[in-house]
């Protein structure tokens, strides 16, 4: 087959859910949904772009109400690998089966072991230990950590160790030797966690701490090769904005960009649209759905941050050309309404669309047992042979 499409687009609206998983009763998450339950909370939402993709026809919601002759092709989506973390769901959309989940530690903090085994590396005594906001510890503890030469370490509900330092009085070479003496002790099984992050911050006293650009993830690499690295081995562009190439480790991509927002993200997507024509893979994280109001137990404002998307995808549309293709997607879920503050294990949407679909042929997909159809359906549409070693099969002619 010719390729059909040149440049497609995989936007991950981090953690948007469309209700629990079958397996969702292992995980302690039977019932939660998180786009259902936010727009039981807050009311109908303002997402007409979503809607005329067919959003609402996959999932039949209070959140909008469904329309007769869809602009895309949806699907849903159930995870395989035994986890609900922002890696594994990432990783399995490559092709990528994670039977052992990362640990999370955001119950109880770190283990004491762990904890005396940093102390021993970096020298310097640990507080702090436990999930909480990054801005809040800081706020707490920075004061302490400056005047007493204390480590402040913490965690989330992601499989994640954080470690702030002070740029001025730490410095930031010391803060990436702690962080890289982390990463080393958490290879270990017993206590696997997938990134270890350094967050460097300036200031002196409470209130005027604020963090700085000089952020830097540990990150593990996919255990194989991906669906990434077949198609930059093939010489095609494989661009990743926002979080995408801290979550590969720069595995497989050609060319990062960052994001200081899901807004952010939408416009540098928005700019790649329109003003590059690239060929391959833009692959696009917009994290604030999860980090600041999933996590947060918030619906009122993820629910303004779905329809601050919407509006982005509002301006991304026009500007697809006939050989594009959009794949909208998400990784997890994360029940603004649900107990705790950890994701939840729900089915995710996969809503298609391209310029060149022919009126009146969008609709509803047989759905699929694995994330893993993202990365195979891009593979194929550019000739690229999808590694042995992952999972998930094309499902390119559906999109034609």
């Amino acid at each position: 087959m010719s390729e059909r499409f040149r440049r497609i687009f995989v936007i991950v609206l981090d953690s948007l859910g469309i209700g629990n998983a079958p397996d969702a009763a292992d995980f302690g998450d039977e019932g939660a949904d998180t786009m259902g339950h936010i727009a039981e909370a807050v009311g109908p939402l303002a997402i007409p772009n979503l809607r005329n993709l067919g959003f609402a026809n996959l999932k039949m919601t209070k959140a909008a109400d469904p329309v007769t002759i869809p602009m895309g092709r949806y699907m849903p989506l159930t995870e395989k690998s035994r986890s609900k973390d922002t890696m594994t769901g990432h990783w399995e959309m490559m092709g990528v089966y994670t039977e052992k989940p990362f640990r999370t530690f955001s119950e109880n903090g770190f283990p004491p072991e762990l904890i005396q085994a940093l102390e021993k590396e970096t020298g310097r005594k640990i507080i702090g230990n436990r999930a909480v906001s990054g801005t809040v510890i800081l706020d707490e503890l920075g004061e302490e950590e400056i005047r007493e030469g204390r480590l402040i370490v913490y965690t989330s509900a992601d499989s994640v160790l954080q470690i702030c330092g002070n740029e001025e009085t730490m410095g930031l070479e010391a803060l990436y030797r702690y962080c890289e003496a982390a990463r080393r002790l958490t290879m270990r099984d017993e206590w696997r966690v997938g990134r270890v992050i350094a967050r460097p911050y300036v200031g002196s006293k409470r209130g005027e701490f604020k963090r700085t650009s000089n952020r830097r993830d540990y990150a593990l690499k996919p255990p194989h090769r991906t669906a990434l690295n077949a198609l930059q081995e093939a010489g095609l562009d494989v661009i990743s904005v926002g979080k995408i190439q801290d979550i590969f480790d720069s595995y497989g991509i050609t060319e990062g960009m960052h994001s200081d927002s899901s807004v952010h993200g939408m416009e540098q997507t928005l700019e790649l649209c329109r003003d590059r024509d690239f060929h391959g893979l833009c692959f696009t994280n917009l994290v604030d759905f999860d980090a600041l109001w999933g996590h947060r137990r918030d619906p009122e404002g993820y629910a303004r941050e779905i329809e601050k998307f919407d509006q982005g995808l509002g301006r991304l549309l026009p500007e697809m050309k006939p050989k594009d293709l959009l794949i909208l997607t998400a990784d997890h879920g994360n029940d603004p309404t649900w107990r705790g503050t950890d994701h939840t294990r729900e089915q995710v949407p996969l809503v298609a669309y391209t310029p060149g679909i022919r009126c009146g042929t969008g609709g509803l997909l047989p759905g699929e047992s694995s994330f893993g159809v993202i990365g195979a359906t891009i593979c194929e549409n550019f000739g690229v042979a999808y590694p042995e070693e992952c999972i998930g099969h094309s499902r390119l002619a559906d999109f034609l």
